[in-house]
């Protein structure tokens, strides 16, 4: 290769350093996790759209520190694995916090890689308490905990319902069995023992043989712990076995595909969530503005995750640093005015406040209970 050659293609490739270089200082990368495709997107969906709308009005505004945000996907398919994946990937582009990730189970495995990345982490639907209970600074969750929901559910069963045989089932899952746990340890703290304690697995498509066996107990509710497609089959097979069993179970149940597609299987259940969010005056212009980009009305934890992304870019902005360090303690001392309303964490990354109600299914729709 002659001279000329050599200084035309050292030229080419300062130029493309030089593109490369323009570009990345141009955005700010923030990573969102969840079950991006799969048997449980409409979930992953929900949490999308909230930080959608987050950052499109940020970017609106002219970003952050003069670099407009770039949301970076990562889809975990609600696997532990593909979790980690996503968090080892998220580090290696250097985003500056992650909005996610949806499932337990996925947060809490990839809560270690961004903290030894030095990378925030916002969850706005993680509920199991381990997520929060291992002293990581880098970690803030803006729902409730599975204690909380737990003494909730077993607090109407025994309260409320009045009922004293319970069976419990659970997905195996980091959400699901520890919402069961939860539950029956409150339910023990009221005298009441389970009839059976059983689970099944996420992805199976026939739960009759466990169903044959609880029946045997015949329990006048059975608590589920775990997410509603499983909630779907277990309801609708329950009935076809002739069982007027309550079905009672928590959050990851509070989807519209539930009634929707269990129809009247679905009809009397009793499911723990927060209160209506479409009361809640802050979170009016998310609602409306979701349903003007969307053409639908807010999922479970769409405002959630919406509230997160805020929450993130309000402290990059306050502090005019990228330093996960100095955004954690600023989250934490911080009280915040949110679309949730009034928010403030405690030294874990717990909110101080998040209270649980319940639900019921009635003709095909969620009903707050008074």
């Amino acid at each position: 290769m002659g001279r000329r050659w050599l200084w035309f293609w050292k030229a080419c490739a300062l130029v493309l350093l030089i593109t490369a270089n323009a570009q990345a200082a141009g955005t700010m990368k923030v990573g969102v996790a969840g079950p991006l495709t799969g048997d449980q997107a409409t979930l992953g969906q929900e949490l999308k759209n909230g930080v959608i709308i987050a950052v499109e009005e940020w970017n609106a505004r002219g970003g952050l520190l003069g670099q407009k945000i770039e949301i970076v996907w990562g889809d975990d398919q609600h696997d532990p694995k593909q979790a980690v994946a996503v968090a080892n990937k998220f580090v290696n582009e250097g985003v500056v916090g992650v909005i996610g990730h949806f499932n337990s189970s996925s947060s809490i495995p990839a809560s270690t890689i961004y903290r030894d990345g030095k990378v925030i982490q916002l969850t706005p639907a993680s509920t199991n308490p381990l997520f929060t209970e291992r002293g990581l600074w880098n970690v803030f969750r803006v729902c409730g905990r599975d204690d909380q929901q737990g003494s909730v559910a077993a607090d109407f069963i025994v309260r409320k319902l009045k009922k004293k045989k319970v069976a419990v089932l659970h997905d195996k899952t980091t959400y699901g069995q520890g919402l069961a746990d939860e539950t029956v340890k409150a339910l023990e703290q009221a005298k009441i023992k389970s009839v059976y304690y059983g689970s099944i697995t996420q992805g199976d498509k026939d739960y009759r043989s466990v169903l044959t066996a609880l029946r045997q107990y015949d329990p006048e509710i059975l608590f589920y712990g775990g997410i509603y497609p499983e909630a779907v089959l277990l309801t609708k097979q329950m009935r076809e076995l002739g069982m007027k069993t309550i079905f009672v179970s928590g959050d990851g149940v509070w989807a519209k595909e539930f009634p929707k597609i269990a129809g009247k299987a679905a009809e009397g259940a009793f499911i723990t969530f927060t209160p209506d969010q479409t009361k809640i005056k802050e979170a009016q212009e998310v609602i409306r503005r979701h349903k003007e980009k969307f053409g639908a009305g807010v999922g479970a934890y769409t405002v959630y995750s919406y509230v997160a992304g805020v929450l993130l870019f309000e402290a990059i902005t306050a502090t005019r640093s990228t330093d996960s360090v100095t955004i954690a303690d600023y989250i934490k001392r911080t009280k915040w005015k949110t679309a949730l309303g009034p928010l403030q964490f405690d030294k874990k990354g717990d909110v101080l406040v998040s209270p649980y109600v319940v639900w019921e299914v009635k003709d095909g729709k969620f009903v707050e209970l008074q």
